[in-house]
C-alpha cells in the first residue's frame, strides 16, 4: 500500500507541473498573439496597417496548432527512442554522433541545441545544420545552410501532396527563412516508412543508455554474487542471490535440460544472458516518471537478439536438422517440392515471430498506460477544466496502477517466452537422430 501511496504522488506531481506548464504556455501563446496584433493593427487614428497580414511566426495556424495538447502525439513520443534522456518533465542531454555524406563527421552534446522542457524537448538552437525536434534530430536538407549554431525560431508543420499521397512534412524557422527538415535517420535505410536520410545518426540514444544501465547493474549484481560464492563456497544465498539463483535455477531446470538434454551446459550462458537482459530492460522501462525507456519495445532491439538467437540455432544445426530441412528423408521426391520451401519458410520466420511478440506486447503495454495518462489532459482540456482533470485523474491513477501490476507479470512472461523458444529451437537444431522407431 506504502508503494502505491508514493506511486500516486508522483503521478499527481507530474500531472500538476503539466497542468501548470500548459497554462503557462497557452496564456504565453494568447499575450504573444495579442502584442503581435497589436503592433501588427495599431488603434491610433489614422493607422491603416489593419489590412496588414499578420507575421507568419507570430500567429500562423500551424504554430497555434502545435501547442495543443495532441495524445496520439504524446503517447508516441514516449515510447520513441530519443537523442534526449526525460525524467518527469526535465530533458538531459545525450552525446550527438552524427555523419553526413556532404558536410562529414559533427560530434557535440545535445545541450547545445538549448532544449526546451515545454515542448517534449524541441531544441533552441541549430547546430550544424542539425536540428532537435521534439527529441528526435533532424537535419535540414538544404546543404547551403550555415555550419555553426544559428537560433531557431520555431518548427512548423505542413501536410503536403507527395506523389499522390498527403503527408506532413517539418520545417524549421530560421533566419526570416522556412528550412525543410530531412526525417530522422534509421537503420532501416525507410523500410518501415521512416525515408532514407541524407545523414546517419550514430549517437547514444534514451535506448542505448538503458541498455548500457541495465548492462552495467547486471554485471555488477552477477560479479558481486560469484565473488560471494567464490569466498563462501556452500553457504546459505543472502543479498541479491535470494533473488537471482531461484530464478537461474528455474530457468537452468525447467528450461535448458528439458529442451537441451545433455548439452544444456554448453547453451545455458546464452539463455540466462537473453533471459536476464530481457528482464531487466522491461522493468527498468515501467519505473514511474524515470524516463519511460521502451527499449523491448523497440523493433531494432528484438531483431537484434531475435538474430543472435537465429545465428546460434543454424550454425549449431546438425546434420539431421539441415536434412529435415532441405531433404526430409522417407517423404516422396514430389512431395518434398512442396514441403521444402516450406520448412526454408520457417526457418527464416522463427526470428521474425520472435521479434514481433516482443516488441508488440512491451509496447502495447507502454501504450495502455499513455492512453490512460493522456485521458487525464483530455478530459481536462489541458488544465481549462479542473475539475474534470481531477476526476479523470482518480479514474486513469487506478487503471495505471492495474496496468502497471499487468506490466510486470508480462515482464517475466515475454523474457521466459523469449528464452524458452530460443531453447527449444536449438534443441531443435541440435538433436541427435535416433533410428529407433520409438524414438522416431
Amino acid at each position: 500500500m506504502k508503494q502505491f501511496k508514493i506511486l500516486f504522488l508522483f503521478l499527481f506531481i507530474g500531472i500538476g507541473r503539466t497542468f501548470s506548464q500548459d497554462n503557462s504556455l497557452s496564456t504565453n501563446n494568447s499575450l504573444a498573439q495579442h502584442e503581435s496584433h497589436e503592433v501588427q493593427n495599431p488603434a491610433a487614428p489614422g493607422h491603416e496597417a489593419a489590412n496588414q497580414e499578420p507575421s507568419h511566426s507570430g500567429s500562423s495556424p500551424a504554430a497555434h496548432e502545435s501547442h495543443k495538447f495532441d495524445p496520439k502525439e504524446t503517447a508516441f513520443h514516449h515510447i520513441s527512442d530519443l537523442n534526449v534522456y526525460s525524467i518527469g518533465p526535465w530533458n538531459f542531454p545525450l552525446p550527438c554522433i552524427l555523419y553526413a555524406p556532404s558536410k562529414g563527421w559533427s560530434v557535440f552534446s545535445s545541450g547545445r541545441f538549448q532544449i526546451d522542457d515545454n515542448h517534449h524537448g524541441t531544441g533552441q538552437k541549430i547546430v550544424d545544420g542539425y536540428v532537435l525536434n521534439k527529441g528526435r534530430i533532424n537535419r535540414i536538407k538544404a546543404n547551403e545552410f550555415p555550419a555553426g549554431e544559428v537560433a531557431l525560431d520555431e518548427i512548423i508543420t505542413k501536410k503536403e501532396t507527395v506523389s499522390g499521397k498527403e503527408k506532413e512534412q517539418d520545417y524549421a524557422m530560421a533566419q526570416g527563412r522556412e528550412w525543410l527538415l530531412d526525417k530522422p535517420s534509421t537503420a532501416d535505410g525507410g523500410l518501415f516508412g521512416g525515408g532514407i536520410t541524407s545523414f546517419y545518426d550514430f549517437s547514444i540514444t534514451k535506448n542505448v543508455l538503458s541498455m548500457l544501465l541495465v548492462f552495467a547493474l547486471l554485471a555488477w549484481v552477477f560479479l558481486s554474487m560469484a565473488g560471494n560464492y567464490k569466498k563462501a563456497p556452500g553457504t546459505a544465498p543472502k543479498g541479491a542471490q535470494l533473488l537471482m539463483e531461484p530464478l537461474i535455477l528455474f530457468i537452468q531446470d525447467e528450461v535448458a535440460k528439458p529442451f537441451l538434454g545433455p548439452k544444456w551446459e554448453r547453451f545455458l550462458p546464452l539463455l540466462l544472458a537473453i533471459f536476464f537482459f530481457v528482464l531487466g530492460l522491461n522493468l527498468f522501462g515501467q519505473i514511474p516518471f524515470f524516463g519511460g525507456s521502451n527499449v523491448t519495445g523497440n523493433l531494432s532491439f528484438t531483431l537484434v537478439i531475435a538474430l543472435i538467437s537465429f545465428i546460434i540455432v543454424n550454425v549449431n544445426g546438425n546434420k539431421h536438422y539441415w536434412e529435415h530441412v532441405f531433404w526430409m528423408p522417407g517423404i516422396p521426391a514430389w512431395v518434398k517440392i512442396i514441403l521444402t520451401p516450406v520448412e526454408v519458410l520457417g526457418v527464416l520466420i522463427k526470428p521474425v515471430t520472435l521479434t514481433l511478440r516482443l516488441f508488440a506486447n512491451i509496447t502495447a503495454g507502454h501504450m495502455a498506460i499513455l492512453i490512460f495518462i493522456c485521458l487525464i489532459f483530455v478530459f481536462g482540456n489541458s488544465g481549462a477544466n479542473t475539475g474534470a482533470g481531477i476526476g479523470a485523474s482518480i479514474g486513469s491513477g487506478l487503471l495505471t496502477v492495474f496496468m502497471m501490476s499487468i506490466e510486470l507479470l508480462v515482464a517475466f512472461i515475454q523474457a521466459f517466452v523469449f528464452t524458452l523458444l530460443t531453447a527449444s529451437y536449438i534443441g531443435a537444431a541440435t538433436e541427435e537422430h535416433h533410428a529407433d522407431a520409438n524414438h522416431h
